[in-house]
């Protein structure tokens, strides 16, 4: 949590050590899984995923089921890491395994009452489809294919908008979003829209990624040809981007302000 990822790496070699000189599986489950999380988050892919299947392979030989949500999370990154090494095969059957059978657990709970499955796993599963119907939305787009990832994007916003609200932070990324592959359709009416509502919220509610959300939206401005109030928003953007010392979207605010001014000079 700290950011300092080398001597995290370093503890958790130590827990993994002593898990497997115990024998206790709990503790090698659970190590393996912050491990393999770390080894994600330090962009190791091959390690992650080798730790993750690992993870699995000692849950699954638990008799935990191959739906159960636990399972699901671990396949939805896996998928991530075979989309960022652009095994598409791979990522492509991870993710439409954890949409579809997270799509078959959502309908047996519609007839369980509470009594059966508390409210708070029922939310929590819609939340995990959520999030691979985002996940799967940003692979889509990446490989533009647009209607595909729209479909995502509106399920995922759906999901969000009825679990957690209009309010909620992950619902504001997702209007935003939504708005990014209307854009990317030429749609700019509809785009603006979903842009400009997702920018209200996150002024709102003083969203840690509102640079980004008014990055989104003044690239529609720009693709309609409205210059001015384009340039004002990426300036805004690139102020509060460079306050937060978010040095990757300050580079790319740049970039899109280059594009902006070659774009205004080629209408000239």
């Amino acid at each position: 949590m700290k950011g300092e990822l080398e001597e995290a790496e370093r503890i958790l070699h130590q827990a993994a050590r002593l898990s497997h000189q115990s024998d206790n599986k709990r503790a090698i489950i659970y190590t393996y899984d912050l491990m393999a999380n770390l080894a994600f988050l330090k962009g190791q892919l091959d390690s992650a995923e080798k730790l993750f299947k690992a993870t699995m392979s000692f849950l699954l030989a638990g008799d935990m089921k191959q739906d159960d949500n636990a399972i699901i999370e671990m396949s939805l990154k896996l998928a991530s890491i075979y989309a960022a090494q652009n095994q598409h095969q791979l990522a492509l059957a991870g993710y439409e395994f954890c949409i579809q059978t997270l799509d078959e657990k959502m309908a047996k709970y519609k007839d369980l009452s509470e009594d059966v499955l508390s409210a708070e796993e029922r939310a929590n599963t819609n939340l995990l489809l959520g999030l691979s119907l985002d996940s799967f939305g940003r692979y889509l787009l990446a490989n533009k294919q647009l209607p595909r990832a729209q479909r995502m994007y509106e399920r995922a916003l759906q999901i969000s908008l009825e679990v957690q609200g209009e309010m909620h932070p992950q619902t504001v990324v997702l209007l935003s979003d939504l708005a990014t592959v209307l854009d990317a359709q030429g749609r700019y009416e509809d785009a603006y829209t979903h842009g400009k509502r997702a920018l209200d919220l996150a002024k709102q509610t003083a969203h840690p990624e509102e640079h980004m959300v008014l990055n989104n939206l003044a690239g529609i401005l720009m693709h309609q040809e409205d210059f001015l109030q384009a340039e004002q928003m990426y300036k805004e953007a690139l102020s509060q981007a460079e306050l937060k010392g978010d040095t990757a979207s300050v580079q790319h605010i740049r970039q899109e302000l280059a594009e902006l001014a070659r774009r205004r000079k080629q209408s000239r």
